[in-house]
């Protein structure tokens, strides 16, 4: 909509001047709290019963509410060649990982195979895939090093009189290192979220999260330079001891193992070759080729094909805990944090939402039961994660599969991996951290859109951090009659919501600490669950393409029996005709949509405008809907919310108020871009009004304006962002929109 188009019309609005004595005796100011007392929440939250209870069951252990319903018929193929492929992929990098963690690379398996199985049971996510992962295992590997050093088991030949090291026992005391620390890295997880402190990882801001992984995977590749070039060097702390650990390497570049060398070239250029191959041909190829499996098989051919060792569970040394809990802690929250951010991306992209603290608590027991098997931590891999979706795994069944082949890997073929060269792994491990090289690019970007998010200083804001920032209070606004003044509906009894327009607001200014709360309480506020009505649309889609298929094969089977004549069944539209009808007819359109935000009665439900019939869900189905008037959805601190709100009119319209938005961080405009994007697809229009200067600069320095968002969706007060809103849809609405757009345009006296 260009310029001139909102230029057209004008409004005026006479009233007296108001303080704010006199708008609490005009809007009738509530003199009650709509929130329940203290007292009664502590009460409900005690109460026990039957309904109760399953919910809580269901909420602690996923896989007895998602299971029962599992597809076979629309998931199991996609589950089955996705849980193949990740499982070939968990096996070379499992090994690498484990190089990582200082523990013998069968251990790695192990690491690719209890945790995984044990967030199938726990875990909210249907698309990451946990397990080995270079930050986690690079950190645990820092542990084991600090605390069993190889100066530690140097034991002298007794033949020539040499020191050597005594690599039995330092590797029995690295894997009890690793598995003491990840199980109590588990038990702080666990602890953590059973208190519902899942908000935490709102304090972990984007670009905080993808510098520090950067980082780390800087130090990774320091600390695999010596097994590159065959080359032994000594061990540094400190700030700077990357810095030292590079000298050393210098220095002793000298004595480089040849064969290492040629090795480590041979496999760079292998694994590198064919994942580029990989990537160019993705669209062609079912699942791409396991190089790092095949790189690593041909270095065992010939040898006896023993069975791999038995595991049974082992208590953790607890005496070791003193030693490690400061880094038990940051390694928890670090896998923690990884988990959640992958989550939540592929959750919004598949239309589900990912329970912050069920994840903490699901982590947390992936850690403890795969301590005791001496697994070190876990977490979620990119790489991994983003084989699982474009291999169209679907559901936590990928990830069963993938622990049933690991451990057929791990009975067979375990001990012949006990040893393996260094080099290749290395490789491997190098290779595999491309995703995390790759976010050097956000650095323009950054300091183009945000120089604060640029350099990490996230906390340190014009008014530092205060708890208000981070929990602030959202309300729904409402016109006073005859005013152009919009107030909080639960605080103003005479306050009253516009047909067909949600007015949002947020007391604070949204940046990465509560953005994502500002998602939740969007949906919440609105009675708009944007993740399940973006999962029906696809679904019904897609099933519309089917029957469309079905019926043009047989149009044209029914074409071919009457013969060469050009006569077509009576029920069959001729295709010369088919494109007009479309064009002309405005409600097979809505239909097509699944949609019909305009023509339903005012008196429906807020936006549940799917048609019941022929949706082909039911009681059974993947989403659990019966019906769209009145929806239950879990809530990230495991209550429940009712998103079905009754209204008096259907929205069309979703105006955010961001007068109170003092600047825009990165998170802020990817969250909007999100809003805009996501409400869209359902037909409903996004409006942005009261933005400060200095904000709209931000929003277009950080390149959110474009041809889909133009700078025409903000508005300088939430009064034109209404009247251009009714004035768009008015004509297709009933009179009572005319009536509410004339009273809030006249003029009016006091």
């Amino acid at each position: 909509m260009g310029v001139e188009e909102q230029r057209a019309g004008e409004f005026y609005v006479e009233r007296d001047v108001l303080n704010e004595l006199c708008l609490d005796e005009l809007a009738r100011r509530r003199t009650h709290s709509t929130r329940p007392l203290l007292k009664e929440r502590v009460k409900d939250s005690l109460r026990c019963s039957v309904p109760k209870l399953k919910r809580s069951v269901l909420s602690f252990i996923p896989i007895l509410s998602w299971l029962p319903r599992y597809s076979v018929r629309q998931d199991a193929l996609g589950d089955l060649i996705a849980g193949i492929s990740i499982g070939i992929m968990h096996l070379p990098m499992g090994l690498a990982y484990a190089l990582l963690a200082s523990v013998p690379p069968v251990y790695g398996l192990y690491t690719s195979f209890y945790p995984v199985l044990m967030y199938c049971i726990f875990g909210t996510s249907r698309h990451i895939s946990v397990g080995a992962f270079a930050v986690t295992s690079i950190m645990i590997g820092i542990t084991t090093q600090r605390l069993a050093p190889n100066s530690a088991f140097m034991t002298l030949n007794g033949t020539n009189g040499t020191a050597v090291i005594d690599v039995v026992a330092r590797d029995a005391s690295r894997v009890q290192i690793a598995a003491s620390t990840t199980v109590l890295s588990g038990i702080f997880l666990l602890l953590l979220g059973m208190i519902r402190f899942g908000f935490v990882v709102t304090f972990l801001s984007d670009p905080l999260v993808r510098g520090y992984m950067t980082g780390a995977g800087i130090q990774v590749v320091l600390s695999q330079l010596p097994n590159l070039f065959g080359i032994t060097t000594g061990r540094f702390t400190g700030p700077l001891s990357q810095v030292y650990l590079l000298i050393d390497i210098c220095r002793h570049l000298p004595e480089t193992n040849i064969a290492a060398v040629v090795v480590t070239l041979v496999a760079l250029a292998v694994l590198i070759a064919v994942k580029e191959l990989n990537i160019y041909y993705e669209k062609k190829m079912p699942v791409p080729v396991p190089i790092e499996l095949i790189t690593v098989s041909p270095l065992h051919q010939g040898q006896k094909q023993p069975r791999g060792p038995s595991l049974p569970p082992r208590s953790p040394d607890i005496s070791l805990w003193g030693s490690v809990v400061g880094d038990a802690f940051v390694v928890g929250i670090v896998g923690y944090a990884l988990n959640i951010s992958l989550g939540k991306i592929f959750g919004q992209k598949h239309g589900y939402n990912v329970d912050s603290n069920q994840e903490m608590v699901a982590i947390g027991l992936c850690n403890i039961v795969g301590g005791f098997f001496q697994c070190h931590a876990i977490a979620a891999s990119p790489s991994r994660t983003l084989l699982q979706d474009s291999t169209g795994g679907k559901t936590q069944v990928v990830g069963l599969i993938s622990s049933v082949l690991v451990l057929i890997f791990i009975l067979q073929l375990g001990t012949l991996f006990e040893e393996l060269p260094k080099a290749v792994l290395a490789c491997i491990v190098i290779v595999n951290l491309k995703g995390l090289f790759m976010q050097f690019k956000d650095i323009p970007e950054l300091w183009k859109s945000n120089k604060v998010d640029l350099v990490n200083q996230n906390l340190i804001y014009i008014d530092g951090l205060p708890w208000a920032n981070c929990v602030p209070r959202y309300s729904i606004l409402g016109n006073v009659p005859g005013t152009e003044l919009y107030l909080d509906t639960d605080t103003y009894e005479e306050a009253k919501e516009v047909p067909g327009i949600t007015i949002f607001r947020s007391s604070t200014t949204m940046y990465y600490t509560n953005a994502q709360l500002y998602l939740e309480a969007l949906q919440e506020k609105s009675g708009i669950d944007i993740g399940m009505l973006l999962m029906i649309k696809k679904k019904r889609d897609t099933e519309e393409k089917r029957k469309d298929k079905k019926e043009k094969n047989k149009a044209k089977k029914e074409a071919k029996k009457n013969g060469a004549n050009g006569h077509l069944p009576n029920n069959t539209v001729h295709p010369d005709d088919k494109g007009d009808e479309e064009k002309g007819s405005p409600d097979l359109k809505l239909n097509q949509m699944a949609i019909s935000l305009v023509d339903r009665p005012i008196n429906g439900q807020v936006n549940w405008a799917f048609e019941q019939q022929g949706t082909g869900f039911d009681r059974g189905s993947e989403t659990g809907i019966h019906g769209y008037d009145h929806i239950i959805q879990t809530s990230s601190t495991g209550g429940e919310i009712e998103m079905g709100r009754s209204s008096v009119h259907d929205t069309h319209t979703i105006i955010l108020d961001l007068s109170t938005t003092n600047f825009a961080d990165t998170a802020t405009v990817k969250t909007l871009k999100n809003i805009f994007l996501n409400y869209r697809e359902i037909d409903i229009d996004i409006y942005l009004s009261g933005c400060q200067v200095c904000v709209v600069e931000q929003l277009s320095s950080a390149g959110f304006f474009s041809e889909s968002i133009p700078k025409s969706c903000l508005f300088t007060t939430i009064h034109d962002a209404v009247l251009h809103s009714l004035r768009l849809h008015g004509a297709s609405d009933v009179p009572i929109i005319y009536e509410y757009a004339l009273d809030l345009t006249c003029t009016t006296k006091m």
